[in-house]
């Protein structure tokens, strides 16, 4: 993927993809956060995320009214004269994280969330860290300035037990200016973990302790433990390979999203869509595939924003998962990707093409169809179906008229017309706050 694209200031020569990452980060559409779920639809600068990217670009340091008394406006001046004379794109967003908030209570969520809304690029962000009198950094492009150890080797530091949150982050940076923070950490942290010695005392308990050691009783314990702590060990080792495997699978939505989203309330519906649209923004940026392939994906990032920050209700949030479908498929340049299940995007990805004619109609149409409404069909059972309300009242989506829902137009994709024809396409063109308006 070229440079240009991953840093839209730098080269003055740029490319398409790239002007067309510029335009939806301009419009606010390229960069979703999951705080989306919080704000009004449509009210895009007002979410967190954008009042807190907006605060950054007025001044390196933010810090949350809730938290001026612990960092006053004095100790934000010089922690914003310090970040200058490094000139380092060093930022301090200081917000309370707690679990169930817009981040989810996460620094590195909070962080992605932020760097997003700004645009992108080359920086560092300096925020809370998970536990009491911590602090976190995460740097774009990864390790560039060792910035994450930076931050986590100040909570180990003696000389910082007790300090304020404003010392803690005034330590990171200088240590973050110097360029040494992995040096840093695995000295702050060498002790960790070490057996403290044993020594005699006059009254004889080093010697007792020794013994018990060798008794036959705690050797027999051991023999019995032991085992029961490998096997354990092993588990959640090989639990945790499993999650990372998962993890690292490139543009695969999983089922357990859809079955999860399904599951949700409508708040908890825009978060997961929130997350997903994150997450389709970094697979692209990070894509190493064909540019034209790379563009589609873009598109398909930035349409997804502009649904999700309008979404009125369960059809447009589904309409997000679609788009991120979408944006994947591209990405995988898998042939003949088939959308999300016709009949209910919720359900996931469809298995198969049918046809299917919908009720008091003529015509057939061939719809993909995810594997439990393909059994629905062909068992002559009505498939569980997504549904919108139209005159008051809740009716299968499809049944809107197409002039009314782009969802109704498209099918979610199954309805497109040909390989030109795409969910992100008609999104651009204003198909989707046409149908809003």
């Amino acid at each position: 993927m070229c440079t240009d694209l991953l840093h839209p200031a730098g080269p003055q020569r740029t490319s398409a993809t790239a002007r067309r990452l510029r335009r939806a980060v301009a419009l606010g559409t390229a960069s979703v956060a999951l705080l989306c779920g919080t704000a009004a639809p449509g009210a895009a600068a007002e979410s967190p995320g954008q009042k807190v990217a907006d605060a950054l670009r007025r001044s390196p340091v933010h810090v949350d009214p809730s938290l001026t008394s612990a960092v006053d406006a004095e100790q934000q001046r010089e922690l914003a004269a310090r970040i200058r004379r490094s000139r380092l794109p060093i930022r301090v967003a200081l917000v309370p994280l707690v679990e169930g908030d817009s981040w989810g209570g996460k620094p590195e969520q909070l962080a992605e969330v932020v760097h997003d809304r700004m645009g992108g690029g080359p920086s560092i962000l300096i925020t809370l860290g998970n536990h009491p009198d911590d602090i976190a950094a995460r740097e774009w492009p990864s390790s560039a300035h060792q910035a994450f150890h930076a931050a986590a080797a100040v909570f180990f530091q003696k000389d910082m037990k007790g300090a304020g949150p404003a010392k803690r982050v005034a330590r990171a940076i200088d240590i973050i200016e110097a360029g040494n923070g992995d040096t840093v950490y695995a000295r702050a942290t060498a002790g960790l973990g070490a057996p403290k010695p044993t020594q005699g005392t006059a009254d004889g308990t080093g010697t007792k302790a020794a013994s018990a050691h060798g008794s036959p009783f705690v050797r027999l314990l051991s023999l019995v433990v032991g085992p029961v702590l490998l096997l354990a060990a092993v588990g959640l080792l090989l639990r945790r390979r499993s999650r990372l495997r998962d993890l690292s699978t490139p543009f695969a939505l999983p089922r357990s999203v859809f079955a999860a989203a399904r599951q949700a309330d409508e708040a908890g519906l825009r978060d997961r869509a929130a997350e997903e649209v994150v997450r389709l923004g970094e697979e692209a940026r990070t894509a190493q595939g064909a540019a034209a392939a790379v563009e589609r994906a873009l598109d398909a990032y930035a349409a997804a924003g502009t649904v999700l920050d309008r979404a009125r209700g369960v059809p447009d949030l589904a309409g997000v998962f679609a788009l991120v479908a979408e944006g994947r498929a591209a990405l995988s340049a898998a042939a003949g990707a088939l959308p999300l299940c016709f009949f209910h995007p919720l359900h996931g990805p469809a298995v198969r093409r049918i046809p299917w004619r919908p009720l008091g109609r003529r015509e057939q149409l061939r719809v993909a169809a995810c594997e439990t409404c393909l059994r629905a069909v062909r068992t002559r059972r009505a498939p569980e179906v997504l549904t919108d309300r139209r005159d008051g009242r809740p009716v299968p989506y499809f049944e809107v008229p197409a002039e009314d829902s782009l969802w109704a137009a498209t099918g979610y994709g199954s309805l497109l017309g040909g390989a030109a024809d795409s969910l992100a396409g008609r999104v651009q063109r204003g198909d989707f706050t046409r149908t809003q308006d």
